[in-house]
């Protein structure tokens, strides 16, 4: 390696930490073995502002092997690193207990100059304590780290504190969120260090802290990390480098972008960030689309969402409502069309002259495409099986259209409360066929991507002498209900259809203009890998 080499790659690391206002993003490399580092690294540059190798990730007879030869290949890079050798307790792979760490960091006599190191905060504070042999540290290019895996603690000021009293330029939390609420302070923690002019990198783990890794970046975090790929993540709610550009726009967002998400649970297979994200791009609006996992509505709401009494500062412009809320949020909205006061149900809310007013558009996002399909609904012979809020939604559409309706669930008391409110008749959902019937419809989350793939509400022999089966669940786009009912000779309706149309909707009144459909349709598609 030639000093000029070395030169260039300690210029490239103090470009990365002088650009302020730079989104990064940290590609993490975990491999078990020192010979597939090299290509591991490699691809991760590919993608990445900042990569980080997790030493603690190779087997333990590896990783002295392959510190000899890592010097040279990092200053090669054309981007900046990060040296990590986590410990179990933290969250690592490493079986080295701490004497094992602080030997292993001792005996790297000059780190690479494109890279920093990453030490928990145990192992700064015996740094920062020693004197002689440790003053090889550069403490300017040193993260100081601590890890929650389990929740978000009740003294997370204090440990901020105790790591910002240590010599560190920059300092790391990552913490455990359960709901989207635990949230709050990552983002309080992060103004907090922006008016101290404190470098942090916060992050909430898991899929409710996925707004931490989305929304960090514009509230000044160093970095954030997204992965190489889907199968590569090294923590919990870690998304893909490429998403969090493509899909997202990370680069694009600041403090004026508008915030718009859905707030469900579960939302991590939801095809809405793709479809909103998509049209906001093709529309050149300044808006970022965002999944909320939200275990308490009420909370969620007033914390996070009402203009009234919310405890962070953004531009929350509104939301989309799913499974199991969209009954739940109607006492925290100060206004409801009459839609979804006679379903019963809100699936969208707008954030308007500091009120939240609540919409449903399930109804028409559902019946839309089943009239393109099928014609004139008035008289039609309709089973709708399901109870919830998309079940209430079909129901009443179709009852609008002058069909008849029987609801078919295995909760009769939830079903007969339906049905009586709807005008429609209840049946217990059993092993019946529906030949009598012109549509079948499927209300229900069963054949949904997961657990419940590999289910159906109704089996072909069922749905024999039935002219159009509707399902519901678009993720996946062919779902085993589908596939019966093509087996049964029914024409067929995907979700996929409702899920646009009521999205298009959802634009409408968040935005005020219409939609490029076509746009959000090719981004559904990919975003289901086709």
């Amino acid at each position: 390696m030639t000093c000029f080499a070395e030169e260039a790659a300690e210029h490239r690391l103090a470009s990365c930490l002088m650009e302020k206002s730079r989104v990064r993003i940290c590609v993490p490399v975990c491999v078990r073995r020192a010979a597939e580092l090299a290509a591991a690294i490699a691809r991760a540059a590919e993608v990445a502002d900042i990569v980080e190798l997790r030493l603690d990730c190779l087997a333990d007879n590896e990783r002295e092997a392959a510190i000899p030869s890592l010097a040279g290949f990092l200053n090669q890079l054309s981007v900046p690193t990060i040296l990590t050798l986590r410990s179990t307790e933290q969250g690592g792979h490493t079986s080295a207990d701490y004497q094992a760490r602080r030997r292993f960091w001792r005996s790297l006599e000059s780190l690479p100059r494109n890279s920093l190191i990453d030490l928990e905060l145990d192992l700064v504070r015996d740094f920062a304590a020693a004197t002689g042999a440790e003053s090889w540290i550069d403490w300017s290019r040193v993260i100081c780290s601590h890890h929650d895996f389990v929740s978000v603690p009740s003294d997370l000021e204090q440990i901020y504190e105790s790591m910002a009293a240590s010599p560190a330029r920059i300092l790391k939390i990552a913490v455990q969120a359960d709901d989207a609420s635990d949230c709050l302070p990552i983002f309080h923690l992060l103004a907090r260090a922006r008016r101290e002019g404190r470098e942090l990198i916060a992050i909430a783990m898991g899929q409710a802290g996925i707004m931490t890794r989305i929304l960090g970046p514009a509230r000044a975090a160093f970095l954030t990390y997204g992965s190489l790929d889907d199968e590569s993540a090294t923590a919990p709610g870690q998304l893909a480098a490429r998403q969090l550009r493509d899909v997202y726009r990370i680069d694009r967002i600041d403090s004026e972008t508008e915030i718009i998400g859905l707030m469900g649970k579960p939302v991590g297979h939801s095809l809405s960030p793709h479809i909103h994200n998509a049209a906001f791009a093709a529309a050149a609006v300044n808006a970022v689309y965002i999944p909320f996992e939200v275990a308490d509505a009420n909370q969620f709401l007033r914390r996070m969402a009402h203009p009234q009494s919310r405890e962070l500062d953004w531009n929350l412009r509104g939301l989309s409502v799913t499974a199991p809320h969209k009954s739940v949020v109607m006492n925290q909205l100060d206004w409801i069309d009459a839609a979804a006061k006679k379903i019963g149900a809100v699936n969208t809310i707008l954030s308007k002259e500091g009120e939240l007013h609540g919409y449903n558009n399930d109804a028409l996002g559902f019946i839309s495409p089943l009239r393109r399909k099928f014609g004139s609904l008035k008289g039609a012979r309709c089973a709708v099986i399901g109870a919830g809020g998309g079940a209430r939604a079909a129901v009443w559409a179709l009852r609008n259209e002058s069909s008849h309706v029987v609801l078919f669930a295995r909760n009769p008391q939830k079903a007969r409360l339906v049905a009586e409110e709807f005008r429609a008749v209840y049946r217990p959902l059993g092993t019946e066929r529906f030949d009598g019937f012109d549509i079948v419809v499927n209300a229900t989350p069963v054949g949904t991507r997961g657990e419940l793939e590999d289910d159906t509400s109704a089996t072909a022999d069922q749905l024999r002498g039935v002219r159009l089966a509707y399902d519901l669940v678009y993720n996946p786009i062919e779902t085993r209900f589908l596939r019966e009912a093509r087996a049964a000779g029914c024409e067929t309706l995907g979700g996929i259809e409702m899920l646009l149309a009521q999205a298009v909707e959802q634009f409408k009144l968040w935005m005020g203009t219409e939609p490029d459909v076509e746009v959000m349709r090719a981004a559904a598609l990919r975003g289901l890998g086709l």
